[in-house]
């Protein structure tokens, strides 16, 4: 039986439908908001596993090309391997919703929310999170839901619940939130360095639609819900459970309190290895194995929170605020355009920071339409970081960690237009024990400034986390800064913050508990401000704006603008004029459909001697101007020089040399590049050259009078420019040496140069 609800959310009407596709899963919805609509799916396996300490959930959120009347790009005309993009949305749907299955349950969970129709005005992601949930909510999975999401923008100054593309780009605070009706459990976003008070403000607008959201799902269970399916119980207990806890307890206190990650696990793994060895024949048994495991693991938590809690120690010996030493280094490696190594504790991140051209953009071809991004951050997180052996590769962590690093650094990347080039950081990993995703935003930062980035503020990351004494209200909790691995772990929040001394630039949270109350949040931005301003300080020390002058082995990057209607004339027929200068200077020449021209060099003389070329192609002949000119045809009367694409001008005979010269082919050959400097433009326009390191080697203008005073009678003077020489004034550019100008009929007549 197909049930239809319905609830207006920002304006606009929200449509939960079950009951008419895909009736065979456990639990599907037809979920749709505005012109986008997303079908979402959940099954799970037959058979379960007892014991398993993790919930096994997988979620592959997926957008169809078709839903915007698209055929996927490339040769293979089928949407492929998932892009980062639908992964990073799997992730906005699995992290809120991961904690609230029972790992009791011990069955395999896909959940699929499939995007199959987009207004391009609405983003689907949104929907898909509602949409997931309901679906969960309303089948036979244990589900301790529901959850729903939704996006807080500040456009112009006011805040806007679910914005559209258009709102959320011109934005400067997105925020998505996720929850349930007690709370809030995920925060994702960037901003514009906003306040910690607005965003406070927007998380509260968020909640209360949240709220509304899972009431509207409940409401949609009550009417097509089916039986949830029993969780795997077990009768099984661990033998000789208070014995062992009795005589653990006080070592694994000792060995949790050493200072260094690889000591403490080292001092941790012994205690447990010693009793593992003493109950050896107790835990042959699989079952018995676990449930020992699970102990330790037990004992570790309490021990965490009840010294934080009780005496405000962490297992390092720091205090709640207290943050690791930290040491920053510039320069690091010699043949890159710009690195730096930034240590915190025992977390350390190499980043390294590429500059290239336009045609290194990132290009993305999705549901949304084609677009490029000339910022790019790479995460890598290898197995040696935490001392482990793996397979090397980029997971759906790695482009988590990667996305959230390169939002907080985003804002503060200069425009296109103020730095054209394409800016590729990447951070490499090298030691792990705590935030590596905030170390990144640190080390990318000061890497930036190393290449000569010229960031418009430094930004650093710092990540928070929360202990609580349980959910009443009045219960007592602490705010950690700068978390470690174990605190991370075994705590209830992982809070990450990144901004300038002004404000936010990105933020992530997920919390394990049923929500947190917004004084909870006020004390954890509060405190994440003081963490990150420390931080900023001591990067500051090491390098506080761009370098003066960017590596000699990036490109070289030149920009001007021209006049629209001059792109053809730059262009040329096929690409002819663009390509002939990329030839002849051995750069690479971009234009933009708003006049925009940039030229990529291997060096700055090279860009340069480009772009004089670039104007004298778009620009009037100016007459004055030197050019650097090609001979291309020699007369007897001179020489056809083109001093731009398919522009020739002429260098009479008498402007080749300070000397008379009857053969033009003494002095130049054909294809020789010479200077040459525009005498005059004439009515006909008709450009007039003087050959300028024969008229002179300075460039100076050529004196009016060259030759030597002849004081002889008038009719004894030699005559010049009789036919023999060409003579004459004018010339056609066509011309031969029949033609080159009609002061050959004059010859008779003496001549003035």
């Amino acid at each position: 039986m197909v049930q239809r609800l319905t609830k207006t959310i920002a304006g606009k009407e929200l449509i939960l439908e079950t009951g008419r596709i895909a009736k065979q899963a456990s639990g599907s919805v037809f979920a749709q908001y505005g012109g986008s609509v997303v079908i979402a799916t959940v099954c799970c396996s037959e058979d379960s596993v007892e014991g398993l300490d993790y919930v096994p959930v997988t979620v592959d959120y997926n957008e169809r090309y078709y839903a915007a009347g698209k055929i996927p790009g490339g040769f293979i005309k089928r949407e492929a391997r998932p892009k980062d993009k639908e992964v990073l949305v799997s992730r906005l749907i699995d992290r809120p919703m991961r904690p609230l299955f029972e790992k009791a349950f011990g069955r395999e969970i896909q959940i699929v929310p499939m995007v199959v129709s987009t207004d391009m005005v609405n983003p689907p992601d949104i929907l898909g999170i509602v949409a997931a949930s309901a679906a969960v909510h309303i089948s036979d999975i244990p589900f301790n839901g529901p959850i729903a999401g939704v996006r807080v923008c500040q456009v112009d100054g006011a805040l806007v619940v679910n914005p559209t593309y258009d709102e959320v780009e011109k934005s400067t605070l997105e925020i998505v939130i996720a929850g349930t009706k007690e709370g809030i459990t995920m925060v994702e976003g960037g901003a514009q360095e906003v306040s910690e008070e607005l965003m406070l403000e927007a998380l509260e607008k968020g909640k209360e639609v949240v709220r509304e959201l899972c009431e509207l799902q409940d409401e949609l269970r009550s009417l097509a819900g089916k039986e949830k399916l029993p969780l795997t119980e077990s009768n099984i207990t661990l033998e000789h459970a208070d014995e062992i806890r009795d005589a653990a307890y006080p070592l694994l206190e000792a060995a949790c309190f050493v200072p260094d990650k690889m000591g403490r696990h080292d001092a941790v793994h012994k205690v447990k290895a010693d009793f593992k060895a003493k109950y050896k024949e107790q835990l042959a048994d699989e079952a018995q194995k676990k449930l020992f495991d699970a102990l330790f693991e037990d004992m570790q938590y309490k021990i965490l929170r009840s010294s934080i809690l009780d005496k405000g120690k962490r297992v390092d010996g720091r205090g709640t605020e207290d943050i690791r030493p930290i040491k920053c280094e510039i320069g690091v490696l010699p043949r890159v355009h710009g690195s730096a190594l930034f240590t915190r504790g025992e977390t350390q991140s190499l980043v390294v920071t590429t500059l290239g051209t336009v045609f290194d953009e990132q290009i993305f071809d999705d549901i949304e339409g084609d677009k490029r991004e000339n910022f790019i951050l790479h995460y890598n997180f290898p197995p040696y970081s935490v001392g482990e052996v793996g397979r090397l590769g980029t997971g759906r962590r790695e482009i988590g960690h990667g996305n959230l690093a390169r939002r907080s650094l985003e804002a503060m990347v200069p425009s296109k237009s103020a730095f054209p080039y394409t800016i590729r950081v990447v951070s490499e990993i090298m030691e792990s024990n705590g935030s590596s995703s905030m170390a990144s935003v640190c080390g990318g930062t000061l890497s930036m400034l190393h290449a000569g980035v010229p960031m418009k503020k430094p930004v650093a990351g710092i990540a928070m986390g929360l202990i609580t004494e349980s959910n009443a209200p009045d219960a007592r909790y602490a705010v950690l800064s700068d978390i470690l691995g174990d605190e991370d772990h075994l705590g209830d929040m992982d809070f990450k913050v990144s901004g300038t001394e002004d404000g936010i630039t990105g933020f992530q949270m997920d919390i394990k508990i049923a929500g947190v109350s917004l004084e909870v949040m006020k004390k954890a931005l509060d405190q994440a401000q003081k963490g990150r301003l420390h931080i900023l300080s001591i990067m500051n020390q090491t390098i506080a704006k761009p370098v003066d002058v960017i590596s000699e082995l990036a490109p070289k990057i030149v920009t001007m603008k021209i006049e629209v209607d001059k792109i053809g004339a730059l262009i040329g027929p096929g690409g002819k004029n663009v390509k002939a200068l990329s030839e002849q200077y051995k750069v690479r020449i971009n234009t933009d459909d708003d006049g925009t021209v940039t030229i990529y060099g291997k060096n700055t003389a090279d860009a340069e001697n480009a772009k004089i070329a670039i104007k004298g192609i778009v620009e009037d002949p100016e007459t004055g101007r030197i050019y650097k000119g090609k001979v291309v045809r020699l007369m007897d009367f001179g020489a056809f020089v083109e001093i731009l694409p398919g522009k020739e001008g002429l260098v009479h005979i008498s402007k080749l040399s300070r000397t008379h010269t009857e053969n033009v082919a003494d002095i130049l050959k054909e294809g020789q590049e010479i200077p040459v400097k525009l005498l005059e433009v004439d009515k006909m326009g008709r450009l007039n050259l003087s050959y300028i390191d024969a008229i002179d080697p300075n460039g100076a203008p050529p004196p009016e009078e060259r030759r030597p005073r002849d004081d002889r009678p008038r009719d004894d003077r030699p005559r010049y420019g009789d036919r023999s020489s060409g003579g004459g004034g004018g010339y056609h550019s066509g011309g031969s040496g029949d033609r080159g100008g009609r002061g050959g009929d004059r010859g008779d007549r003496p001549r003035r140069y």
